[in-house]
């Protein structure tokens, strides 16, 4: 916690080296930048955190003598690691981009003065009282091992103040249109809400204790919890990030979106099928087979409205793909976009009843979910934190492209071995459980799949180490950036001339 309160103090004095306020083009009105600035900084470094113990539980993994108990035992650290990367660096670069994106499509200073500030540090500090509690041990002890009643309340006023400072800046825009990005954001924050009340409806056993019972249990809880859960996916990691490409990626491409009339389509498209998908987490449960049928049809149909969100991304660099042979930043999003549209393709068909008789409860779903977690969700944000940081700090560029290009490819070789390894294993995996010899009965034993799991669990944690590095490379690079440093470099190479045909 000490080192924790450190990091954040020096966020914040370098975050306010400079003015808080900075003029818009139009010279109207001035933008809040501060939260963005400490913001970019934090996201950053929970990523790096997220990460670590990341790699620290999948050595666990390996080699379970690692566990060192009661708080360092993979089961307190596996849901640390999961909120540190979906809520600590997924949440704050949620936050910090839509601060960003809403003023300047808006054209509009945040609504509500220091309500801002309120949003974010009062989100900080549900991240560390999240993070202290599954340490402790103190959570809900359900799927996702939620935080007690005393943090979803935090978050719950949080979260309700974050709404009102996103409307109130819709509102008192001065850019006629609501730019597509924030439509994203808008859904995100409206359903995250809505899901998190519902999931968390508990009673606490005194008002002095951190225990509490859930109003749900048995099936209805199973069936709360996976709504929850994969709308989670869809809003919290597809729909929010969906907004920061819509932004960045045109921005940093210096092109229009493809087709303005594909995003809406898009949008509604997909915030109507997603919020159905849910059940399909719970085939071959007690789940009624009419929903866990319902989940798996509309997580098919889910199909087609997020590759028509790819192909917007991707198509929006039509006319300047040539940017991809010297722009590391626009690769990293490019890769995120190609990711997006990987994980979204592998998820339904996942979800078909005969896939999922095979891929439930093995490592094939880690590594789906990692691959849309670290290819899609880690690399749009790293390129809105490259396009945000010399902005935000005045520079004429970062510190060193050339440190982006090795963030790009040790980032992007980490997730291929990590899902890899994942997708094979848990083929071989599924394959094992349901092996039987000529009389019925089950040829390997469960501990001789976990034996067999070995080398591809030391192969994620050599893919972790890989992202990992990757992510310190960007943290020395934004620092070096942000304190005014350019590193003296050659441009990035380009491909020979073309010569003529013989």
């Amino acid at each position: 916690m000490g080192i924790l309160t450190l990091v954040l103090g020096l966020a914040t004095l370098v975050a306010l080296r400079l003015p808080e306020r900075v003029p818009d083009p139009a010279g109207e009105a001035s933008y809040m930048d501060g939260p963005v600035r400490i913001g970019s900084l934090l996201t950053v470094f929970w990523g790096i955190v997220g990460f670590l113990v990341g790699v620290v539980v999948a050595t666990q993994l390996a080699f379970p003598d690692l566990n060192f108990g009661p708080f360092l035992t993979f089961s307190r650290l596996r849901p640390l690691h999961t909120s540190a990367v979906v809520f600590a660096f997924g949440g704050t670069a949620l936050l910090t981009t839509s601060f960003y994106v809403v003023q300047r499509t808006c054209r509009a200073r945040l609504f509500g003065g220091d309500l801002a500030w309120f949003v974010f540090w009062g989100y900080q500090l549900f991240i560390v009282m999240a993070a202290t509690g599954y340490l402790l041990g103190i959570t809900q002890s359900r799927e996702y091992a939620e935080p007690e009643w005393y943090v979803d309340i935090w978050l719950t006023i949080v979260w309700v103040a974050y709404l009102i400072l996103f409307l109130g800046t819709l509102l008192k825009r001065r850019e006629p249109h609501i730019y597509v990005a924030n439509w994203f954001y808008l859904a995100f924050i409206v359903t995250v809400a809505m899901l998190h009340v519902v999931n968390n409806l508990a009673v606490p056993v005194s008002f002095f204790g951190s225990r509490s019972y859930s109003l749900f249990s048995g099936v209805q809880d199973a069936l709360t919890q996976w709504w929850y859960g994969h709308n989670a996916v869809g809003f919290f990691l597809t729909a929010g990030f969906l907004g920061m490409m819509y932004y960045y990626m045109p921005k940093q491409a210096e092109r229009p979106v493809y087709s303005y009339r594909l995003s809406i389509i898009h949008f509604w498209s997909l915030i109507f099928l997603y919020i159905w998908a849910g059940p399909h987490h719970l085939h071959y449960t007690a789940l009624p087979d009419w929903a866990q049928t319902l989940g798996m049809v509309f997580s098919v149909m889910l199909w087609m409205p997020s590759w028509g969100g790819m192909i917007n991304g991707l198509m929006t660099l039509r006319g300047a793909w040539d940017k991809l042979r010297t722009d590391p930043i626009i690769r990293m999003m490019v890769i995120a976009v190609a990711f997006y549209g990987m994980s979204t393709f592998e998820g339904p068909v996942m979800s078909i009843k005969s896939v999922n008789g095979l891929s439930h409860y093995t490592d094939w779903t880690i590594g789906h979910v990692h691959s849309g977690a670290l290819g899609w969700v880690g690399m749009i944000s790293f390129g809105a934190v490259y396009f945000m940081v010399p902005r935000l700090w005045g520079r004429e560029r970062l510190y060193s492209l050339r440190m982006v290009n090795w963030h790009f490819w040790l980032a992007t070789l980490g997730i291929v071995v990590y899902a890899a390894a994942m997708w094979v294993a848990g083929i071989m995996q599924g394959l094992m459980w349901r092996e039987y010899d000529s009389q019925g009965f089950l040829v390997y034993s469960f501990a001789e799949t976990v034996a067999a799991m070995h080398p591809y669990y030391l192969m994620r944690v050599g893919g972790g180490l890989l992202y990992l590095a990757g992510g310190l490379v960007m943290a020395f690079n934004i620092w070096m950036t942000v304190v005014g440093k350019v590193r003296s470099e050659r441009p990035m190479p380009v491909s020979a001339s073309l010569q003529p045909a013989a």
